[in-house]
C-alpha cells in the first residue's frame, strides 16, 4: 500500500465554521462508546475530519491534547475505510468518555464506527 494514503494533510482538515456549523445542525450522529461522530455530506474533493474532546471532562490541556493526537492517528490509519465510500463527508470525531483509553480501544471503535457511516 502507498504511503500517501496514510497521511493527514492540512486540506482534509475540518477548519471552516460554516461547514463545522453544518455538520452540528444539519448532520447525522452515530455513536459506539467512547467515541461520537458528527458527520454531513459536503461538495468537496476530499473528506473534511475535525476533532473535538470536551474541557468538562478533561481540565488539563495535556490530557485533551494527548486525547486529540489518539483520535487524529486513528483517523489517519483508518481513513480508508471513508475513503471507500462514494461520497464525500464533513466529520467531527467527539471523545465523548470521561477517562483516558489506550489508543488501541479508540482505533477499534473508530475503525467500526467508520464502516457505519458508509
Amino acid at each position: 500500500m502507498n504511503l500517501k494514503t496514510f497521511t493527514y494533510p492540512e486540506e482534509k482538515k475540518l477548519k471552516s465554521r460554516k461547514l463545522i456549523k453544518q455538520v452540528f445542525e444539519d448532520g447525522k450522529t452515530i455513536k459506539a462508546f467512547p467515541l461520537l461522530i458528527r458527520y454531513t455530506e459536503h461538495e468537496g474533493e476530499l473528506h473534511k475530519v475535525g476533532v473535538s474532546v470536551s474541557k468538562r471532562n478533561f481540565k488539563t490541556a495535556v490530557d485533551r491534547n494527548r486525547i486529540k493526537r489518539q483520535l487524529r492517528e486513528a483517523y489517519r490509519l483508518h481513513q480508508q475505510e471513508l475513503t471507500d465510500s462514494g461520497s464525500k463527508f464533513a466529520v467531527m470525531l467527539i471523545y465523548i468518555g470521561r477517562k483516558k483509553m489506550p489508543t488501541v480501544k479508540i482505533q477499534e471503535t473508530l475503525s467500526t464506527l467508520l464502516k457505519e457511516l458508509k
